[in-house]
């Protein structure tokens, strides 16, 4: 069961951010609002701006730890909200956890930049990295919601490229199928604090724009996992994502990849968010930080 704070906290989300987001039809409006929720709460302060592999983002330096260990972190927002504001404290505690670096990278935003934008400059920052002298064994890529449905596209991508596969990858809560074929999004729906299948398909229609919601770049679900790098899937139970993370599972586990796939109970989307006042949020880190420092 959810402990009471993490109870209060998705009372809270329900009541302003599934009413709000997705909403307005605006993607300017709805950058907007998550800024402000993100203000309201931010505590880390501001990273070191940097461009890697031509691709702008933010680094997020431990307060302890080896120098030599990255995670490339690809933030959520449906592909057209978010940036490394909106995740600076998060990927901080990450970064914290794991004692190694983090970069967040501040790829372009639907509708501005439709799919696969986002692949392109994920795939790019990596390469960026290598480019930098950064060892792939050293490198982690991680990404929540539709940045976990992005780690996945872009191991994929690098892969087919021939490039050398970074030493492990973390998703949470991902977003791995925007054909919503997911009973989740059904079952879930009244439950999940944050994310409807009306707000997501809104967000989808603008990173898509018109093309096949079924390629593999888009819904991992549906790509070819064989060869790729240990994974770790965290997904709470109540979020209408659930069948994404669980269905994300058993592909990679056909495809002989080495995955842990952790549900957690009662928990809301991407509930490492709120690890501020959340114990299961703190909790949910520290194991994200002891599977980066075992890869690598």
């Amino acid at each position: 069961m959810a402990s009471f704070r993490s109870q209060i906290i998705a009372s809270i989300m329900r009541l302003t951010m599934k009413k709000k987001l997705g909403k307005s039809g605006d993607p300017a409006k709805e950058r907007d609002f998550l800024d402000k929720m993100s203000a309201m709460s931010s505590r880390r302060p501001l990273g070191k701006y940097d461009v890697v592999g031509g691709v702008s983002g933010e680094w997020q330096q431990a307060s302890l730890g080896s120098a030599d260990n990255v995670i490339l972190y690809l933030h959520g927002g449906a592909y057209v909200i978010g940036s490394p504001a909106s995740h600076r404290d998060m990927v901080g505690a990450i970064a914290d956890a794991a004692q190694a670096r983090a970069f967040i990278v501040d790829y372009r935003l639907a509708p501005e930049t439709i799919f696969p934008g986002a692949v392109d400059d994920a795939v790019a920052a990596y390469k960026g990295l290598l480019e930098n002298g950064e060892k792939a064994e050293k490198i982690i890529i991680a990404g929540d919601s539709a940045g976990g449905g992005l780690t996945m596209a872009t191991l994929v991508a690098l892969r087919d490229e021939g490039i050398e596969l970074p030493a492990a990858a973390v998703c949470l809560s991902p977003w791995a199928d925007l054909t919503f074929t997911g009973d989740s999004m059904i079952v879930k729906d009244k439950v999940d604090a944050m994310l409807s299948r009306d707000s997501l398909s809104w967000f989808a229609d603008q990173y898509l724009a018109g093309q096949d919601a079924s390629h593999p770049l888009a819904s991992p679900i549906f790509a070819d996992l064989e060869g790729l790098p240990p994974l770790l899937i965290h997904v709470g139970s109540q979020e209408v994502l659930l069948d994404d993370a669980i269905r994300l599972n058993k592909v990679a586990k056909k495809a002989g990849m080495d995955v842990t796939l952790e549900v957690w109970d009662g928990q809301m989307h991407v509930w490492h968010l709120m690890s501020a006042v959340v114990p299961e949020g703190k909790h949910a880190i520290q194991v994200i930080g002891t599977f980066v420092k075992t890869h690598t």
